[in-house]
C-alpha cells in the first residue's frame, strides 16, 4: 500500500470521527469521541507535513481533554426526589420524554397505584433521571422504568441510586429490586450497576 494513500486514510478516518463526535447527545462522549478525531487529525497533519492542520488540531485535543477533566473531577449535586404516584410533574415529564423512553422501555406504560414508587433522581438541581416502580408485600420492588435523560448517561445517576443510597429503599421495606430483561443497552447497564441475570430478569438485593 502506498503512503500516500495510508495517509488519505487516516485523514478520512479522523474527517469521520469528528463528524460522528458532533452527532452525540451525551457531552462525554462527545468529548472523548471528539479528542480521538482531533488527535487522529493531528497526526495526519504531521504526516504531511501541514503544520495549520497539526497545530490547531492538537489545540483542540488539548482543550478536550481540559473540559473532560473538568467534568470528572467536578463535585456534582445529586438528590432523591420521591413523588407521589398522582404527581402532575411526574406526568410532564413522561409525557414529554415519551419517544426516547420506548427506545430502551418499548413495552413501558404509566399505570400508577397505591404500592407505585416514583422518584427523581436530582443532578445538580435538574430532574435528569427517573425510577418507577411497584412494591410487593414482601418487599421487592417491581422496576417499571429507569430512565436517564440522554445528556446525563455517564452511569453517575445509576451509581448514586444503586450503589450510594440503599439506605433510601431500605427505610421503604424494600429488600430487592428486580426488572425484567429488556432492550440490550439497558441489559448492560443494570449488569453494570450490579444487577444478576437470572431467569429473564435482572435483580439486585439491598444490603
Amino acid at each position: 500500500m502506498e503512503t500516500t494513500l495510508i495517509y488519505e486514510i487516516i485523514g478520512y478516518v479522523a474527517s469521520v470521527l469528528i463528524a460522528v463526535s458532533l452527532m452525540m447527545s451525551a457531552i462525554v462522549k462527545l468529548r472523548v469521541i471528539n479528542l480521538i478525531g482531533a488527535a487522529t487529525f493531528s497526526l495526519y497533519g504531521v504526516l504531511i507535513g501541514s503544520v495549520p492542520v497539526a497545530a490547531m488540531n492538537g489545540f483542540i485535543v488539548l482543550i478536550n481533554i481540559y473540559y473532560l477533566f473538568q467534568m470528572f473531577s467536578e463535585k456534582e449535586y445529586f438528590k432523591l426526589l420521591q413523588v407521589r404516584p398522582e404527581s402532575h410533574y411526574l406526568r410532564y415529564f413522561i409525557s414529554f420524554y415519551e419517544d426516547d423512553i420506548k427506545q430502551t422501555h418499548p413495552y413501558f406504560t404509566f399505570n400508577p397505584g397505591e404500592d407505585s414508587v416514583c422518584v427523581f433522581i436530582l443532578r445538580d438541581m435538574v430532574p435528569a433521571g427517573i425510577l418507577i416502580g411497584k412494591k410487593t408485600p414482601d418487599g421487592l420492588l417491581e422496576i417499571e422504568l429507569d430512565y436517564v435523560i440522554k445528556n446525563y448517561r455517564d452511569f453517575k445517576i445509576g451509581s448514586f441510586l444503586y450503589e450510594h443510597n440503599t439506605e433510601f429503599f431500605s427505610s421503604l421495606g424494600i429488600r430487592a429490586i428486580r426488572m425484567k430483561s429488556g432492550e440490550e443497552v439497558h441489559n448492560r447497564y443494570l449488569s453494570k450497576m450490579g444487577f444478576e441475570r437470572a431467569d429473564g430478569y435482572f435483580t439486585r438485593v439491598i444490603n
